[in-house]
């Protein structure tokens, strides 16, 4: 899984020279720093949408003739960036899959409740074994992503960066991936979101903070809170998925762009 470590900049990278690199690196700081600093719904929509700020630079990046140059030379990191860039989208998949199966599910539950037709206990259950599939689902993804790491290195500042870009868009979409996965009480770290993303399903459906909106309705639903209690937590859920879907939704668009610029070198 992607590295938490928090700098001021990047130790591995050479000396700046190019404005854009120097851009992307500042950028990057400072998606690490708001991550470490929050994980709450608001904060993680917040550094989605920052990220596409870092791929408009990004972009720019790939047109500059030194770093098309370095990657035609160096066969072995351009794959290795194709292929991240393949699993980036994956990752943004897995999370868009997520949200939309939790807003149907919602929506279904709050109908239900709405009706007060007998149908609550039923749409509960079904409720809840969607939440169990999305979580076995993303807990499969992030497992996954812990064997894959990049492994070369190349000198040239602007290839180096955007590696180091993809780092962050990892780990952001990982903090997106443990949110919507979490049962239990807001973790205080990154590495314990980690944690939480991979509890075991003993320990789904643990009691939560209303710092998560998801964790908020299961532990509404496990404690069979009233139906008042229920809908103020599903009203307060449904905002959170907007907003996320929303802002996973404009990534992938963006990383789909990316990924073509990347597919565009080799054609050169």
């Amino acid at each position: 899984m992607a590295a938490a470590s928090f700098h001021a900049r990047s130790n591995s990278l050479p000396a700046r020279s190019h404005p854009l690199v120097s851009e992307i690196d500042e950028q990057v700081c400072r998606l690490r720093q708001s991550q470490a600093a929050s994980t709450s719904s608001s904060s993680i929509g917040h550094t989605l949408n920052s990220l596409q700020v870092v791929y408009d630079c990004v972009d720019q990046l790939f047109q500059l003739p030194t770093t098309q140059q370095a990657l035609i030379n160096d066969q072995k990191c351009f794959n290795e960036l194709l292929d991240e860039s393949l699993r980036i989208l994956d990752l943004c998949n897995t999370g868009k899959d997520a949200l939309s199966q939790m807003k149907e599910s919602v929506a279904e539950l709050q109908s239900a409740i709405r009706r007060r037709q007998g149908g609550v206990e039923g749409e509960t259950r079904r409720y809840l074994k969607s939440r169990k599939t999305v979580i076995k689902a993303i807990q499969k993804v992030l497992k996954a992503m812990e064997n894959k790491k990049s492994t070369s290195s190349n000198n040239v500042e602007t290839v180096s960066m955007l590696k180091e870009a993809e780092s962050a868009v990892v780990e952001v979409l990982e903090c997106l991936l443990a949110f919507i996965s979490q049962t239990s009480s807001k973790p205080s770290s990154w590495s314990l979101f980690k944690r939480v993303a991979a509890a075991s399903s003993e320990n789904e459906f643990a009691d939560a903070s209303s710092e998560n909106e998801f964790a908020e309705v299961d532990a509404s639903l496990k404690m069979n809170k009233s139906s008042e209690e229920i809908q103020l937590c599903l009203k307060n859920l449904q905002p959170c998925i907007q907003d996320l879907e929303e802002g996973v939704e404009s990534l992938f668009r963006r990383l789909i762009k990316t990924r073509a610029s990347i597919l565009n070198i080799h054609n050169l």
